[in-house]
């Protein structure tokens, strides 16, 4: 006769585990966990959480390297709400709030695959994760109608990221190498585990790869590169103090600019001032001094009332570009007490700065008395200020034949033939209208070419490797701390660089490989008697808790035992006694 003894299996403590399974899908005891596979629907699920990951991960991308166009993004939503607030701080902080949770989700999801957890989001995370992606995509939607045309930001800042996110994304996809492995080198593959497989090698190929499809002009020979690109003080220093002021171009020579940038207008009386605005509500308190007037055109003012107004209280009120903090008391009373800048006024300190000016020009609406002889009275404005002619550069294309002694530039990007026809030497381009080959073209015909806005040291760099002849800028006192591109590499190194990484990959997922296919081996050749046997083990492999777990569970669906939750202790399982 034999007689069966108890057995008692033990466990320990499992936090860790209790943490990920009790987070992920609120199953914090041991019982409501399982190995079985996931359900299609829950799979559905973590197909969903990983596009909403990758989404967001686009999303999160552009707003960083759209931080170049802050301003020019608030100034848009002013033109058609009317009214100036910080449009990017709710947006950066739900898109910050939403992709740390959802990334926080993918991390909990892929450590339930790599530890054999089942899948089961819980019901709040499954809410999470919709509002996530439809806030999302419903941001793209709204961005593409406002603001469509700065989705080059994404590829034009490739040109400075793109060889360092190859390394990120080569180091995350060889990671997931050993989730890959730990399905495909199981005994019972399916056709469903070769398909991974071959999706997987498909990637990691593609990855391989990809450096010759990155294309950017920091890849060459320091003895290639071009002197720094002067900067021009787009509209003065319009982040140290008001634009378009007396005091933001002080400030902006103080940075060492080569040249002022300004907006000009020709006011009813026939002065030229400066202001961007069709109206003088942003930038002035108008709504205080003529409060019925203020959506009226700007140049509808005459230049007395124009005087009238302060141009600096608004700027410490509105903060546009969160550095009053920064500022002086000095500063500060300063500002308080500017009015709106002349254009005779801005050439002066130019001409005794010994510096250049870039104009660019507002026709005045059909009724204003100076709406044939706005060029005259611009050109009279300049011959007063005592400049020189060949320091102020020219933008409209109107009545160019007026203005021969000013330097010509274009605002639209023309062919080289159409640009000498025409008499002009330099163009002025947005930063998307001018890729690498363009500026090449342009340069070897002995065009300049001048590159706005320019307001991240990234792109300044991406622009100086590029060979432009200068940038204009919102912050010269940033581009004034960039002595040198941001990196500079010589296309042997990055050869090297590019096949060490991929060696260094192949040798990782050939050995994850190896590895999870002996540890699988060895995990087939443990007998079930043996395991019940050695259950008292101290800490037992996480291989072999897993077999103890799905046979106890085994027994207990054979009637072995009870479901009630007394007989499972957090501790272990009580086995009982059979036969």
């Amino acid at each position: 006769m034999v007689k069966h003894q108890p057995l008692q299996q033990v466990y320990e403590k499992q936090l860790c585990l209790s943490f990920l399974t009790g987070i992920y899908g609120c199953r914090w005891k041991r019982y409501q966990r399982s190995h079985d596979d996931s359900s299609k629907w829950e799979c559905a699920w973590f197909i969903i959480l990983c596009s909403t990951f990758s989404l967001l991960l686009f999303w999160a991308y552009f707003w960083l390297e759209a931080h170049n166009d802050y301003n020019q993004f608030n100034w848009l939503l002013y033109n058609r709400s009317g009214e100036w607030k910080d449009r990017t701080v709710p947006i950066l902080a739900t898109t910050a709030v939403g992709f740390s949770y959802i990334t926080f989700l993918m991390i909990l999801a892929l450590c339930h695959i790599s530890l054999g957890q089942q899948l089961n989001l819980y019901w709040i995370h499954k809410v999470g994760v919709l509002a996530a992606l439809i806030t999302t995509v419903s941001g793209v939607v709204s961005i593409d109608d406002v603001w469509g045309d700065e989705w080059d930001i994404i590829l034009i800042s490739l040109q400075s990221t793109g060889p360092f996110l190859h390394i990120g994304a080569l180091a995350a996809v060889t990671a997931l190498g050993w989730l890959v492995a730990e399905h495909v080198v199981r005994a019972e593959r399916t056709k469903f585990h070769m398909i991974l497989l071959l999706v997987y090698l498909s990637v990691l190929l593609a990855l391989y790869m990809a450096p010759l499809a990155i294309s950017s002009p920091c890849i060459m020979d320091k003895n290639s590169l071009k002197s720094r690109p002067d900067v021009i003080g787009r509209r003065g220093a319009p982040m140290l103090a008001p634009e378009n002021t007396l005091m933001s171009f002080n400030k902006a020579l103080q940075q060492g600019v080569s040249s002022l940038e300004a907006d000009v207008t020709v006011s009813l009386d026939g002065v030229p001032f400066l202001m961007r605005d069709r109206t003088l509500k942003r930038t002035t308190d108008i709504a205080k001094v003529f409060p019925d007037r203020q959506h009226e055109d700007a140049s509808l003012f005459n230049w007395t009332e124009i005087r009238s107004l302060n141009a600096g209280q608004w700027f410490l009120e509105n903060d546009p570009f969160w550095t009053v903090g920064s500022l002086t008391g000095r500063d500060r009373n300063r500002i308080r007490n500017l009015t709106v800048c002349s254009l005779v006024e801005m050439l002066r300190l130019a001409a005794r700065a010994n510096r250049s000016a870039l104009l660019y020009l507002r026709r005045p609406p059909p009724e204003h008395p100076h709406y044939k002889t706005w060029i005259m009275d611009t050109l009279w404005a300049v011959q007063r200020s005592g400049i020189s002619q060949k320091r102020v550069t020219w933008t409209p294309d109107t009545d160019r034949g007026r203005v021969r002694g000013l330097q010509q530039t274009s605002l639209e990007k023309l062919s080289v033939e159409e640009l000498r026809h025409r008499g002009i030497s330099s163009l002025t381009l947005r930063y998307s209208q001018a890729s690498n080959k363009d500026i090449q073209d342009f340069l070897a015909n002995n065009m300049s070419v001048t590159v706005y806005p320019v307001n991240e040291p990234w792109l300044y760099s991406v622009l100086w490797c590029s060979g432009v002849s200068s940038v204009s800028s919102d912050t010269p006192q940033v581009l004034r701390k960039v002595p040198y591109p941001i990196w500079l590499m010589s296309p042997d190194k990055y050869c090297l660089v590019w096949i060490t990484s991929d060696l260094v990959s192949i040798a990782i997922v050939i050995g994850i490989f190896i590895f999870q296919k002996w540890r699988m081996s060895g995990m087939q050749n443990y007998n079930p008697e043996q395991i019940m046997l050695s259950a008292v083990a101290r800490r037992p492999s996480r291989d072999v808790n897993i077999m103890k777990e799905k046979l106890i569970f085994s027994e207990v669906s054979n009637g072995v035992t009870s479901t009630d939750e007394h007989l499972y202790p957090e501790n272990g399982y009580d086995i009982g006694q059979y036969k």
